[in-house]
């Protein structure tokens, strides 16, 4: 025995019971009672008809062997290195005190000012001195370049 499904409604449609309407495109449709039929050309939508099995779904109803919800995943916290330091160094970071934190940075402070006051000194050692500029006239870059501006 072949139970067809109605088309509007979603309820079943035994042999011999309900009606067929053939659309113009040659796609078939099979109503249980005139009222879902009316309600097809009428062209109701059977999701917004509350005792349309479509509607029922729609709105989860009915549904009460699967009373058990989804479970919800936690979130783990994962501590990775990032570029230029691993985890241990990360960690050991964290774990330092506040005083040895600030003795490090002025000792790193102190070296890099030492560095940058030796960079400077060896730069004065190997710059020639200027000679002063010849005693002739000054010309600015337009007279220069041979612009009639500089008149």
């Amino acid at each position: 025995m072949k139970v067809e499904i109605d088309s509007f409604s979603g309820y079943r449609i035994y042999p011999s019971k309900g009606r067929l309407f053939v659309r113009g495109d040659s796609k078939v449709f099979r109503f249980s009672t005139s009222k879902n039929e009316s309600l097809f050309l009428q062209r109701k939508n059977p999701r917004k008809i509350a005792w349309t099995v479509a509607y029922r779904r729609m709105h989860k109803k009915g549904i009460t062997e699967e009373v058990a919800k989804k479970r919800s995943r936690k979130t783990v916290k994962h501590q990775r290195g990032i570029v230029g330091a691993d985890l241990a160094a990360i960690a050991a970071r964290r774990n330092q005190s506040a005083q040895e934190r600030l003795s490090a940075r002025s000792a790193a402070i102190s070296k890099a000012k030492a560095e940058k006051k030796a960079k400077e000194d060896k730069k004065e050692k190997t710059k020639p001195q200027r000679t002063a500029p010849s005693g002739g006239p000054k010309v600015s870059k337009a007279q220069m370049k041979g612009s009639k501006s500089g008149r």
